[in-house]
């Protein structure tokens, strides 16, 4: 069950991350550490197999593009339906955190609940 919480919330942060332009998978990895503070250090093994849910989901699509060496990259486009997924995602969020923070402030304040 944790991991697949993680999972979710990894999707979450890749959707995020996706929603102000398109990226090729290291740059997801770098953008996501430099954001978070290197709070989230995403290895590649757990970014592509998110990767490729989204793109099944229809939440991303794939493209490729020459990078300045020559070499080819895939990008990851967010679509529609990963806009409106990411939104879904960000309101379970807050949710979820505000359920969080509720009961960690009554157990730092039991008389005040």
């Amino acid at each position: 069950m944790e991991k697949r919480k993680n999972m979710e919330h990894t999707g979450l942060l890749v959707l995020s991350l996706l929603s102000s332009e398109d990226m090729y998978g290291y740059q997801m990895i770098m953008e996501l550490e430099r954001r978070s503070d290197k709070t989230f250090s995403m290895k590649e093994g757990t970014l592509y197999p998110v990767l490729h849910g989204l793109e099944r989901q229809g939440a991303v699509e794939v493209y490729q593009q020459a990078a300045p060496t020559g070499r080819m990259r895939k990008y990851y486009h967010l679509t529609k339906k990963g806009a409106l997924l990411l939104k879904e995602k960000e309101t379970e969020w807050k949710i979820y955190a505000r359920a969080v923070n509720a009961v960690l402030e009554s157990c730092a304040n039991p008389g005040q609940a």
